[in-house]
Order: structure tokens, then sequence, then C-alpha cells
């Protein structure tokens, strides 16, 4: 691995400029992407363990299987780019199986915490060269120098959920051009189910989940000079059946007025700050939207339960 990772990250300017045109809106947000600073990734990875939280788990018992089969329709080198790469648990299931792996790219926010992951994945994995990207994955994102075999493109979670669906195929369509001609991508789908489930999903009992909402608030107190009370705002996470979307939100407990840098926001009691939405889509949904963005779905697997899928698709 080299010792330093390719530093794209979206400058604190960007940051700023996103959250107080979030904040502008008549309906308050805040782009879930800033969730994961070096806190937000730690308490995403304690939420990947709660009982409640079925798609970790749910994809992680999949996954051996499905790449034993990915790897068999491969069947030739290839380079593997992760998209949100996170903690880099899900890939060592995918290495494990894919025998012709050349090299790993992660792409990732949050550098600390992708750098400090890579490092110990490098000295897992000698034989493979881990090159990690500090990058907004969301955004256009320069690779490392490859060799000319082709790309497996990784993303696994049901991240693809947080965008709207129109966004959802722009970002299927970057994916592809990223990877380029004759490549594949191996997503995570998080399917339609019970409401109850997602309730429960996205509303943990020990609150871990609020804690990685408000973290939100903390990062914005720090980096951007805010002046957030966390005390006063509350976790709200609620399935919108109409949009297929569970929505995650930050009540405000009383009426109050909050700064940003040199700008400030009045915020009433009970207004809410929309920080994330997660799409559930049904597989026929998922593969319409891969196929506006010029994929060829190539294999789907769900779990016994229907709860989450997996799909190989090919660059057309």
């Amino acid at each position: 691995m080299s010792n330093t990772a390719t530093k794209i990250q979206p400058k604190q300017q960007q940051f700023a400029w996103e959250v107080i045109q979030g904040l502008s809106k008549n309906q308050k947000q805040l782009p879930s992407k800033y969730f994961y600073d070096s806190e937000g990734s730690r308490l995403f990875d304690a939420i990947c363990e709660l009982d409640e939280y079925y798609p970790y788990r749910t994809e992680l018992a999949m996954l051996p299987t499905v790449s034993q089969e990915v790897n068999h329709k491969l069947n030739g080198p290839h380079h593997i780019v992760e998209f949100g790469a996170g903690s880099l648990i899900k890939i060592r299931l995918l290495l494990n199986n894919c025998d012709q792996a050349l090299s790993y790219t992660p792409i990732d926010i949050a550098q600390q915490h992708l750098l400090k992951a890579c490092h110990v994945l490098q000295q897992e994995i000698e034989h493979i060269n881990v090159q990690p990207v500090v990058a907004d994955f969301t955004q256009q994102v320069a690779l490392p120098d490859l060799s000319d075999e082709p790309k497996l493109g990784f993303f696994p979670g049901s991240t693809i959920g947080n965008f709207t669906p129109a966004d959802a195929v722009d970002f299927l369509s970057q994916a592809r051009h990223t990877l380029g001609n004759e490549s594949y991508l191996l997503i995570g789908v998080d399917l339609k189910k019970d409401p109850e489930l997602l309730h429960q999903a996205y509303n943990d009992e020990k609150g871990i989940t609020a804690a990685f909402n408000k973290n939100m608030l903390t990062r914005i107190n720090r980096e951007l000079d805010g002046n957030f009370n966390t005390q006063q705002f509350h976790h709200y996470a609620f399935y919108n059946a109409p949009q297929g979307r569970v929505e995650m939100h930050l009540v405000s407990d009383c009426d109050q007025v909050v700064k940003v840098g040199t700008q400030q926001f009045s915020i009433g009691e009970g207004e809410s700050i929309h920080t994330e939405n997660s799409h559930k889509f049904s597989v026929k949904e998922f593969q319409q939207l891969a196929q506006q963005a010029g994929w060829v779905v190539e294999e789907t697997w769900t779990d016994n339960n229907r709860l989450f899928s997996v799909h190989l698709l090919k660059a057309a």
C-alpha cells in the first residue's frame, strides 16, 4: 500500500456551502454524506452490530456464496474498486473468494478511518495492492493508474437507497464511466418489507442511530463554527410508504436560533432537519434503474426471507 492516499476530500468551503444551502430551505436538510467523520464511521459500525439492523447481517451472510459465483463469472484478472468503503469488513469476503483480483481501490470520505482500515487490510493480503482514495464517491473520482484488465465495482450495504431514484441513476451512470468498458458492479439493495421491521431498524433501543444522527450537528459545530445544542434535538425516523423510503430527521424540541459560521437560522419547536433517506426497492424497480444507467443485469441474489438483494451488473 502506498504511504499516502490520493487526497481529493471535499474542502471545508464545500461542506459549509451545502450545510448553509440545506438549512436555508423550507424543509431544512443536511447531506447524509457528512455523517461520516471518524466518530460517525465508528457509530455506523456500532449500528451494524445491532440486532435490529437486519441489512448488515443479511448481506454479510449472502456474500460468501455471492462472491464465489461472481469469481466464476469474471473468470480472469480484474481490479476491484469499492465505493464508500467504510471499515472494509465486507470486502474481505469478496477478496477471499476472488482469487484473480490484482488490486483493490477503496474510496471513502473519512480519511483517518479509511487509512487505518487499509493499513490493517494490506498486512492481511500482501499479494493485492491496496490503493485508497480519499474522496466523495458521489462526485467524479480519478482512480489510480491501473493496468487494462476489467474492473469490478463493489457498492454494498444498500447505500444506493440514500439517493433519490433520479440521483441513483446518475450515480450508477457515473460509476459505469469511472469503471470503464467491460466493467462489472456488485451492489447491495435493500428490499421493500414490513414497515414495522423498518421502524425497528432505524429506531434501535440503545439509541445508537440517534447518536449517529446527532453527530452531524457535532461535526458542524467543530468544523464550521456552529453552535447547535444537540440536547435540544431528538432523532425521528419513519417509513414514508408513498415514497418507498425511510426518512431520518432531527426535530427541534424548542424555538431556537442556531448559527453556522456567520449565518443564523431560526428553527421552530417541532420543526425538523431532514438528514437522510433510505429508499427501499422491489427487485424489478432496482433493475429498471440500473438499465436506465446503462447496465445489464447479469445476476440477482436474495436471502431466503427476501429482506435484501445483491445484483451483479455489467456495463452495456
